[in-house]
């Protein structure tokens, strides 16, 4: 008798076949999630309600939108973190400066979101650094300058920041801000201090607090100042769920059209040119906010980034005028960024005060950050290692 042979007939290979599929395909699976590794957007909630969210607000958007699909920067969870809150246009010029600060930082001390126009998102494709990638806030609005929507982006964003309970200080950054030392210094000196680092002082000049502001806005309480704040929790959730200050503000807080002619190169600036304008509302609402309840006590009464204003006599048009000067190429220099370094005391003349800058108790310079900068005097800054150094 014939031994009986196995017989493996079409239903047997069939079966392996088919095994042998579904193993390549989770193969392929898993290697294109790890080739094309995505996250989820700041509030995900999912990809259509992005997609609304990035084509709302009140901004122009061309185009369908697409969204960022390439990995966030890792950040280790566990330590206090000091989120960089970024107000932009578009891009953020200067974000390979920023890219060599954060790369101090190996704990996860930081988080980071953006305010950009409706509808830009943060891609390989918009920005250089990985630390950039899918931080824009999906319900940004049109920000125009000298108006209320200001103020709205700086909620937004620190609505957002809130969300994560890591987040202990909250720093507004300008799209046109560096940095002026490492990571490691910049966080010791911010967690520090159990303070907010706010620029706020009385504002005496007519024409800038409204009287119909009172009485829920008295005058006592009207202050002045950079917008460009460092908050603890506590002051970041006052400003969040603030529901007095800033209807009134949008109401009466509002600047007047600025006027062309004095910009003329053989004219000299007006001597009441301020009257030009009512009120600039980021230049006072987180300060009479904070005033109003009452919390000046808890803060440290000065900002952490420099800005220079005093070139009313320059010769160069785009230098004079209601904006701080704009460092560029050519102005980026170590004596620049040192005499900035140096500064060590702030002087309020509207209340005779003057500010020793102090760090853990001890003399420290002033300001941590400094603006405005243009992409090219950030990169020249950069590639000669005068900045982001202690």
């Amino acid at each position: 008798m014939r031994p009986r042979r196995h017989s493996y007939g079409r239903g047997g290979r069939s079966a392996a076949a088919a095994v042998l599929l579904v193993l390549c395909l989770c193969v392929t699976g898993v290697f294109l999630l790890l080739l094309h590794g995505s996250s989820p957007p700041l509030d995900a909630e999912g990809g259509k309600e992005q997609a609304a969210a990035a084509g709302g607000g009140g901004g122009r958007h061309e185009g369908p939108v697409v969204l960022a699909e390439v990995e966030e920067a890792p950040l280790p969870p566990g330590n206090a973190r000091v989120a960089f809150l970024f107000i932009a246009r578009n891009r953020l010029p200067l974000d390979l400066v920023w890219d060599a600060f954060f790369r101090g930082d190996n704990e996860g001390r930081f988080s980071i979101f953006v305010h950009s126009r409706p509808g830009f998102v943060l891609t390989r494709a918009t920005t250089r650094s990985r630390f950039f990638y899918n931080r824009q806030v999906n319900n940004s609005v049109q920000v125009d300058w000298g108006e209320a929507s200001m103020i709205e982006a700086e909620r937004i964003l620190l609505s957002h920041a809130l969300k994560d309970p890591f987040n202990e200080r909250f720093v507004f950054v300008s799209d046109s801000c560096v940095p002026l030392y490492n990571f490691n210094y910049t966080y010791d000196y911010i967690m520090s201090a159990s303070t907010s680092f706010v620029d706020s002082f009385a504002d005496t000049k007519q024409g800038r607090y409204n009287p119909r502001m009172d009485p829920i806005i008295p005058v006592e309480n009207w202050r002045k100042g950079s917008q460009w704040a460092v908050l603890i929790k506590k002051h970041a959730e006052v400003v969040v769920y603030d529901d007095v200050v800033l209807p009134e503000f949008k109401k009466h807080c509002r600047r007047r059209p600025l006027p062309e002619f004095w910009r003329d190169w053989d004219k000299p600036i007006p001597a009441e040119a301020w009257k030009a304008h009512n009120c600039i509302p980021d230049e006072h609402y987180v300060q009479t906010l904070l005033a109003q309840n009452g919390l000046e006590e808890e803060l440290t009464r000065r900002s952490v980034t420099h800005s220079a204003w005093d070139l009313s006599s320059s010769k160069d048009r785009e230098r004079r005028g209601w904006h701080p000067v704009t460092y560029k190429v050519s102005d980026a220099t170590p004596a620049l960024i040192k005499s900035i370094k140096d500064i060590d005391n702030i002087y309020y003349e509207t209340e005779y005060r003057r500010e020793w800058c102090t760090s853990n108790e001890r003399p420290a310079p002033c300001f941590l950050f400094a603006r405005k900068f243009t992409r090219g005097a950030g990169l020249k800054l950069l590639n000669s290692s005068f900045i982001a150094a202690r």
